[in-house]
């Protein structure tokens, strides 16, 4: 599997969630990963185009959705759609629609620490941000009751306040 600039060689469903595992296991979570396939119009999730009750879509195509469940600190979910894009959960914030060649690059970046939290003084808000290595940066708002200790270690003071 080839990976040039964060991304991955190849815009399967199965090349992504390899790639995944890859990272996972690269950071010591190898042990801990769980992959689940779901292949065919009446299993995915996201359901566009096929009729009711048909496994393919009009195309005569078999859609293809992964699950990984990453077991680790912090607890991430990477579920890859047909359609291209992807939607991660790192700790219970959820990332949607990121685009599925980039969650190799999405977890790197959880996992080797450049993720951190944002803190605004006012209005009062947390921010998960994760800088990708093609200058890209996904954000998402932090619920106050998903505050994980992962989270809050992330943290980082609000420029020009002690904390």
């Amino acid at each position: 599997m080839r990976e040039a600039a964060g991304g991955v060689g190849g815009d399967s469903t199965e090349s992504v969630v390899g790639a995944v595992c890859a990272v996972a296991r690269e950071y010591g979570h190898g042990e801990r990963l769980r992959v689940t396939h779901d292949i065919g119009a009446d299993q995915v999730s996201r359901r566009t185009q096929a009729p009711f009750g048909s496994a393919t879509d009009p195309g005569g195509s078999l859609p293809h959705e992964g699950f990984v469940e990453i077991a680790s600190t912090p607890a991430v979910e990477v579920t890859v759609y047909p359609d291209g894009d992807a939607a991660i959960d790192v700790d219970g914030v959820e990332f949607r629609d990121v685009p599925r060649e980039q969650a190799p690059a999405f977890l790197r970046a959880v996992y080797d620490g450049s993720a951190y939290v944002h803190r605004k003084v006012f209005p009062p808000q947390l921010w998960l941000v994760v800088p990708l290595p093609d200058g890209t940066a996904h954000r998402e708002l932090v619920l106050p009751l998903v505050t994980t200790p992962w989270l809050r270690g992330r943290a980082r003071p609000t420029p020009g306040t002690s904390g």
